[in-house]
């Protein structure tokens, strides 16, 4: 038997045209406090100070004053805590908005019926906040469509301040699209206009998304899936010389082109289509890229010794051979996202030097295991491997300035990573496993 977001995934997939009129009778308590199970113990709170333990130890209290006002269109959205953080690589940092607990558990509930429709929607070139569907996925299919396409230039691009540019406007039209439940469609409105604290002040919100919640994720997706998705795919792809395909995760994005002219039109136009949706490119981000198996021998020509690289989700992809001299694309981690691993990691041993040292590598290890899930896909072990050198140097360091006897001798910083069990280098993707994960 169909469970009741089955049946609306259903009914979505077969009428792409159908829109919904009643849906919040599905954001039911059970599904509100399921999704509460699922928020982390340790997350902040919130504007009331509300953690996770209390709203879990309260969720009776105030479960159905929730539910009763969202079915009354009278749920007044708490404000977001602004937090900061710092950005890779920057002095600057990036903004996120951290929801009220309960306000938060509610915004999973919404976000997972509104996924039942739009998962029927997006299309296979959009990754990030979809479920089945990570960063590793699109790094997959871009290294598919490059090493198996006839692509021979690529525009990588970012969008400027994308989470806090969207228009409220657009987006309720979006939404519209599919959706004609009024008590939805009110409980989206008062989340877009929650005010922001910050410094004790509440600013209120006339544009944006705060990154942080779950139907701030949800509706970056749907902007982008009409801005941009729908519109390459119906209007952009047609009218293109060669082939061009897009990989986009998140406000993140690439587009890979078989011919110069077709990337250089599609650039002009791009522009133009953003600022329709009060959206623009990131300078610094986006260049295009002549790259691809004939990228090597037009570098030669143009005095250049080998081909530009480009940069996707962490990732530096680079023109390279196999053993049998056929074109691959080389994967590796992005010089900022090392060096940005080995001053945490260094930062971290810092504070805890003093601690036992089977603490320490308790610690370390999360980290580092964290570091090779991501990163430790095939062909990058010397990227991985960059980190963890580093650690050893510092370890051994930080080994030598806490002992009595004078400097710790390599030999024993290894008995001791040996017996303690320091985790070594280890691909968590291989080839195989790769191509596997491309979607295509």
């Amino acid at each position: 038997m169909q469970t009741g977001l089955e049946q609306i995934a259903e009914k979505a997939r077969s009428d792409a045209k159908l829109r919904f009129t009643s849906l919040a009778h599905h954001i039911t308590r059970e599904r509100v406090w399921k999704n509460l199970q699922q928020i982390p113990g340790t997350t902040a709170p919130g504007t009331d100070g509300q953690r996770v333990a209390d709203a879990k130890e309260s969720f009776e209290v105030w479960i159905e004053p929730m539910l009763q006002s969202m079915h009354r269109q009278g749920y007044k959205a708490p404000s977001i805590r602004r937090v900061y953080i710092p950005k890779p690589g920057k002095q600057e940092k990036r903004p996120l908005g951290v929801p009220c607990v309960s306000d938060r558990a509610l915004q999973r509930t919404t976000s997972q019926v509104l996924s039942a429709i739009y998962e029927q929607d997006f299309l296979d070139c959009s990754f990030g906040g979809r479920p089945g569907r990570g960063a590793h996925n699109a790094v997959a299919t871009l290294n598919e469509i490059i090493a198996g396409r006839k692509v021979g230039w690529v525009l990588e691009a970012d969008l400027k301040n994308f989470f806090g540019s969207l228009d409220h406007e657009w987006v309720m039209r979006f939404v519209e699209h599919r959706v004609g439940d009024p008590r939805i469609l009110n409980l989206i409105k008062r989340w877009l206009k929650a005010g922001v604290l910050e410094e004790g002040v509440v600013h209120p919100s006339e544009e944006g998304t705060p990154q942080g919640g779950s139907i701030s994720v949800l509706l970056s997706n749907l902007y982008l899936h009409y801005v941009l998705d729908l519109w390459f795919e119906k209007a952009i792809k047609p009218r293109m010389e060669g082939e061009a395909y897009l990989v986009k995760y998140l406000d993140d994005f690439v587009v890979c082109f078989q011919y110069l002219s077709d990337a250089v039109r599609f650039q002009e136009v791009l522009t133009k289509r953003l600022q329709k949706f009060a959206l623009t490119l990131e300078p610094s981000k986006t260049k295009l890229v002549e790259f691809g198996r004939y990228a090597q021998k037009y570098a030669v020509k143009r005095g250049r010794k080998r081909p530009e690289t480009l940069k996707f989700l962490g990732f530096t992809f680079y023109c390279s051979r196999n053993l049998k001299g056929n074109f691959k694309v080389g994967m590796r981690t992005e010089n900022i996202r090392v060096h940005r691993s080995m001053q945490r990691l260094s930062d971290l041993m810092r504070r805890m030097m003093h601690l036992p040292i089977q603490e320490q590598v308790k610690n370390l290890n999360s980290v580092l295991r964290g570091h090779y899930a991501y990163f430790g896909i095939a062909g990058n072990y010397l990227g991985i491997s960059r980190v963890y050198r580093s650690v050893e140097r510092y370890w051994k360091k930080m080994f030598s300035s806490r002992s009595q006897k004078g400097k710790v001798t390599w030999d024993a910083c290894h008995v001791l990573k040996t017996r303690f069990g320091l985790l070594r280098p280890k691909l968590s993707v291989s080839y195989g496993k790769l191509q596997g994960l491309a979607i295509l």
